[in-house]
């Protein structure tokens, strides 16, 4: 799920992919934390879509790479300088996960985790979720495994108020509703967090 953090339908999808981040905050973050101009990025879970293209444009060389179901990476040894996850399951912080990107990632290259980072308007939308309380806290396994984190204040913006609360309905039923009874503008307050740590030493 590496262009949207929420499973649509592919014409609602469509709608999300142009309202989320329309300022281009997320693949400024990740250059900025990477860096990622002229380096080999491996883009977990991916497809060849606008996140991908986003990356490319930044300068990366980007290849895609699919994670089974054991966490292991389907990447050759030491093929990356820089190692990206958005809203996948990969977190790096089981053994298997962090054997896995220290196999991939070249000695002092990057792993950089995009996740949902709650305390805003669309977490109303999701409910309950690990990313809003454990994974983001000081004793959580990510930043106690060695992880720093950014947190990036976005948006999904939309046309107008009457078409964000129309794909909010489509999208979320009764809470979509409810949380488009409280827009004043047309748009959704969106945090994210790029939780982001160095792969060994380089030499």
């Amino acid at each position: 799920m590496a262009d949207l953090p929420i499973d649509l339908d592919a014409h609602l999808a469509e709608r999300l992919a142009g309202a989320l981040d329309v300022e281009g905050k997320i693949p400024r973050a990740l250059e900025a934390l990477g860096p990622l101009d002229c380096r080999d990025v491996v883009l977990l879970d991916g497809a060849g879509g606008r996140r991908a293209r986003q990356l490319t444009e930044l300068g990366a060389r980007v290849a895609l790479a699919e994670t089974d179901e054991a966490d292991r990476i389907a990447a050759p040894d030491g093929s990356a300088d820089v190692l990206v996850g958005l809203w996948t399951t990969f977190r790096g912080t089981t053994g298997t996960e962090v054997a896995e990107a220290s196999r991939v990632v070249r000695p002092g290259g990057r792993l950089l985790i995009l996740l949902d980072y709650g305390r805003d308007d669309v977490s109303r939308l999701r409910g309950d979720m690990p990313e809003y309380g454990l994974l983001s806290r000081r004793d959580g396994p990510l930043l106690r495994g060695g992880f720093k984190v950014r947190v990036v204040h976005c948006f999904w913006t939309f046309p107008s108020i009457d078409d964000a609360r129309d794909f909010l309905d489509a999208s979320f039923g009764a809470v979509g509703r409810a949380v488009a009874l409280d827009m004043t503008r047309p748009r959704l307050s969106y945090n994210v967090a790029v939780y982001h740590r160095t792969i060994g030493t380089a030499t």
